[in-house]
């Protein structure tokens, strides 16, 4: 999918453009890697972490896509990342996400629980992810 059929899509949905990248659960490395991994892709794109659900409630709107770790670094009430996307997905409106996973049984629960196909932290410097990620604005 184009970055223009990806925007053309989202309005047709009735989404919000993607406005930031939200880093939900990463410890202190990952973040660092993400996040360039995220500014090469997304230049300019505004880059949040949060720990904990209060963190989350005030970044979790229309406007994010959320990079969920598989295992939680804070404090959110659960410490799988599939249960958080589980409950996310529940709200009447809820954020675009994406698991961080090298595991594939974790990406094909985490896509039925509602995110978006995610990618591994060992796919970082892929060209695929990054195209992942300009899909999504």
């Amino acid at each position: 999918m184009t970055n223009q059929q990806s925007a053309d899509l989202n309005r047709e949905e009735g989404r919000a453009a993607i406005s930031k990248v939200v880093l939900v659960g990463h410890c202190g490395f990952d973040q660092g890697s993400i996040s360039r991994a995220v500014a090469a892709a997304l230049p300019g794109m505004a880059i949040e972490s949060v720990h904990n659900t209060a963190g989350l409630d005030q970044h979790a709107g229309p406007d994010a896509l959320l990079l969920v770790n598989r295992v939680l670094d804070g404090r959110f009430g659960t410490s799988s990342g599939v249960d958080l996307i589980t409950e996310l997905s529940n709200r009447d409106v809820s954020p675009r996400m994406m698991l961080i996973s090298n595991y594939p049984d974790a990406q094909a629960k985490a896509v039925q629980a509602g995110a978006l196909p995610g990618f591994g932290k060992n796919e970082l410097g892929l060209p695929q992810t990054a195209k992942k990620l300009q899909a999504m604005v």
